[in-house]
């Protein structure tokens, strides 16, 4: 799996940092990616983040279980749809 260019800790330091009172233009060129950070991450902490991280991966993970469970599913009812 591709590891994260930016750490949860550089994400919510550059968040408070735009919170105190730093130019967005600034932050922007030391970071671009602040835009994204904050809608996703704002008003979160870091650990708080590390867990929402996990979550998606783990949501992901269900969701290719669920697909794969539901392609079986369709071909054992197409094959006995074949047989009868």
């Amino acid at each position: 799996m591709k590891k994260a260019y930016y750490t949860e800790e550089k994400i919510i330091g550059t968040i408070k940092e735009h919170e105190t009172g730093a130019k967005v233009g600034d932050l922007y060129r030391k970071w671009d990616a602040l835009c994204n950070w904050r809608s996703k991450c704002v008003g979160l902490e870091v650990n708080e983040t590390k867990r929402l991280r996990e979550i998606e991966k783990e949501n992901n993970k269900l969701k290719k279980f669920l697909a794969d469970k539901r392609l079986g599913a369709e071909a054992m009812r197409d094959m006995l749809l074949k047989k009868g």
